[in-house]
């Protein structure tokens, strides 16, 4: 029996900013860039009273709250302020996955402590944190990562959750499924129709129907439902892709688009080389002005060998997409994906 702990900080950006500036700590501030189409990168709590959230348009936030405070982020402070936690981390165990700057998962099955329950870790990890930070950290801690997220969720901001193994079942029975790591509004949707809100209702469906209506995943849902995940912590988390993107201060239409490709594909190369990688896909992404994004993207048995297949299948992509002239953009994006270490040189096919 696994005893994981979930760390999750509390509106890190936010919280980071108002170490500097208590006298903010009671407005509702968010960290933003002043550009005319940003979004928020983090809310603090009062401002999550008016509705504010990541990745809202500073449009829309204004309209809510046209008294926000708007702080510019500084990323290299909360670089330094994450690696401070994880150093933190690292005097209570080697099983530590980042999630992000301010999110990991923690295995202390055994900690280096000796300290004799996780609900005790957790707790002085909370501790340690917010003497040497000032910071303070939710805790989720259960048998399992599924259900320490969730918990770690439970009691914010700087609060803990604890599910010991014998009450998971009653945990679990009337939670929402929108809860679940992967269950979307659309997700949810597919779900009601079957008349299924909780997880206590979706433990009453067998396996099998659960993967005609949803594939693999139905078997995921499943499992979920019986309070079971298995994934260990993983100490090391492959990077997944590279991706750059860019918002116009105005809409533009897929000609005017073209004289920004080419330094996207300039930093996602660049990218590329620095890490010493080989990418075996490209994906492409262009975001309406009404928001809706238009995406495509196409995986190759061999890597790209230089920027100029890069840019090449780019413009592949873009012509498989078949975009109206009348389209207006803005925003523009470029990623690659299936990233393996550089090895041989071998030559791209597209067919």
């Amino acid at each position: 029996m696994r005893k994981i702990i979930h760390i999750d900080m509390d509106a890190f950006y936010a919280s980071v900013e108002l170490l500097e500036r208590p006298e903010l700590r009671h407005l509702p501030v968010v960290i933003s860039s002043h550009h005319p189409r940003a979004v928020i990168a983090a809310a603090s709590y009062p401002a999550r009273t008016f509705g504010l959230r990541s990745a809202m348009s500073m449009g829309q936030a204004r309209k809510l709250c046209p008294q926000l405070v708007v702080i510019e982020p500084h990323f290299q402070k909360y670089h330094d302020f994450s690696q401070q936690i994880h150093h933190i981390f690292q005097q209570y165990t080697a099983l530590i996955e980042p999630l992000s700057l301010d999110e990991a998962y923690l295995d202390v099955t055994e900690n280096f402590k000796q300290l004799s329950s996780a609900t005790e870790v957790a707790m002085h990890i909370r501790e340690d944190i917010f003497k040497t930070t000032g910071l303070t950290a939710s805790a989720g801690v259960a048998p399992n990562k599924f259900l320490a997220k969730i918990a770690s969720d439970w009691h914010k901001p700087n609060g803990i959750c604890v599910i010991k193994p014998h009450q998971v079942q009653d945990f679990i029975q009337h939670l929402p499924l929108k809860k679940i790591p992967g269950v979307g509004k659309v997700m949810q949707e597919k779900l009601k129709v079957l008349q299924l809100e909780t997880l206590g209702e979706l433990q009453q469906v067998e396996e099998a129907v659960l993967m005609h209506h949803f594939g693999k995943y139905g078997k995921q849902l499943f499992l979920y439902a019986q309070g079971i995940d298995e994934r260990p912590v993983q100490t090391e988390r492959k990077r997944q892709q590279i991706s750059k993107e860019t918002t116009f201060d105005q809409d533009f239409n897929l000609i005017q688009c073209a004289p920004f490709w080419h330094d996207l594909l300039e930093r996602v190369w660049l990218n590329l080389e620095k890490k010493q990688l080989h990418a075996r896909g490209v994906s492409v992404k262009l975001k309406l002005k009404n928001f809706h994004v238009l995406q495509h993207s196409k995986s190759f048995k061999q890597p790209l060998n230089s920027k100029q297949e890069l840019e090449q299948i780019l413009h592949y992509l873009l012509a498989e997409m078949h975009i109206s002239e009348d389209h207006q953009f803005r925003l523009i994006g470029v990623g690659v994906y299936g990233l393996s270490e550089k090895q041989a040189d071998s030559q791209l096919s597209l067919w």
